[in-house]
């Protein structure tokens, strides 16, 4: 349950473009097309199920203080949290490096249809910033950083697919002069945003039942008690 709730929620309660806003520019730039938007999410997804996880044991075992303590004990007190960000950039890159030999090899047409956004794929704030959520949430287990990159390369997937979608129908249609391009683009995406809002009522329901339940257990005991102390004070008066 634990990973299934994780999954939903990095897709579409803290999705990456419609929650944080990150990686606007890849998601405005490569949005013009289906293909290229199938394309380049495809490759996101890629990038965050590798990255996340590696990243995950970069940080339990060399970043956090003491994590090098496996080394030894003379180790222990170590601390090379300020390399963060040099070594998930680090890993991201060489990730990034793979995808693009591997595009331009099997799929020349999407490689040049991305053109100069699929290497900027290194330094998208999307991609270092599911490492760094996944750092600053202190995931537990290897399993759910990796259930967590999946679902926020989804999130981002399913992102510039609806807007590419959208852009392609809303070349026939009459958009006002000011608004053409960006501008109405901007605006169906804050449209989005807002209702990607409507999912995050989809997994407090169960929380606001155990509130709730404990809640009446809490009234529950207190009535207890008070029927306890006037049942010991009839005794005492039966006594006397």
């Amino acid at each position: 349950m634990e990973y299934l709730e994780l999954f939903f929620k990095s897709i579409f309660i803290d999705n990456m473009v419609f929650a944080t806003f990150l990686g606007m520019c890849s998601y405005l730039a490569v949005s013009k097309k289906v293909a290229t938007a199938v394309g380049l999410g495809a490759a996101v997804i890629f990038v965050l199920l590798v990255t996340v996880p590696l990243n995950w044991l970069l940080d339990q075992f060399i970043l956090q203080p003491g994590a090098l303590s496996w080394l030894g004990e003379e180790f222990a007190d170590y601390d090379l949290s300020f390399l963060s960000f040099i070594l998930f950039i680090a890993t991201i890159a060489t990730m990034v490096q793979l995808v693009e030999i591997v595009v331009e090899k099997f799929a020349p047409t999407l490689y040049n249809s991305l053109g100069i956004f699929l290497p900027l794929i290194a330094v998208n704030c999307a991609i270092l910033g599911g490492s760094l959520f996944m750092q600053s949430r202190e995931i537990p287990t290897l399993g759910l950083a990796t259930v967590y990159g999946v679902g926020s390369g989804i999130g981002f997937f399913l992102a510039i697919l609806t807007i590419a979608a959208i852009r392609e129908k809303i070349r026939y249609s009459n958009v006002p002069p000011p608004l053409r391009g960006l501008g109405i683009t901007f605006i169906i995406t804050g449209l989005m945003a807002i209702g990607f809002m409507s999912f995050g009522g989809m997994l407090t329901g169960g929380e606001e039942e155990e509130k709730t339940d404990e809640k009446a257990v809490k009234v529950d005991s207190k009535d207890d008690k008070e029927n306890d102390k006037k049942e010991l004070a009839t005794t005492i008066k039966v006594i006397e």
